[in-house]
């Protein structure tokens, strides 16, 4: 487990992944099998990780692009257009032959 952690330590860039410094189940499987030549599942990647401490990461903030004025703009513009109103009740019949009245 110590060379997996400073494998997972040293980055993704370290592995050759240098267009993302992020990893994912999908990378960290590849590095096991290059590693260890043992092929894991996405799930049981995941498993493994907990066990050695790890744990998914959410990014602390939001994306530096955002646009709030665009958001709100879109929101209040495109959104009540799109959106349907959601029916709460409405008669219905299991028979083909004899539709529910309306």
């Amino acid at each position: 487990m110590k060379l997996l952690e400073e494998a997972l330590e040293a980055g993704p860039a370290a592995h050759g992944w240098t267009e993302d410094q992020r990893w994912t189940l999908a990378r960290i499987a590849e590095v096991i099998w290059e590693l260890f030549a043992v092929s894991y599942t996405l799930a049981g990647v995941d498993v493994l990780l907990h066990r050695i401490g790890w744990s998914v990461q959410a990014p602390s903030r939001r994306a530096a692009e955002r646009d709030e004025g665009k958001i709100d703009r879109w929101r209040a513009e495109v959104w009540p257009t799109v959106e349907t109103p959601r029916r709460t009740w409405a008669p219905g019949s299991a028979s083909r032959t004899k539709p529910a009245r309306g």
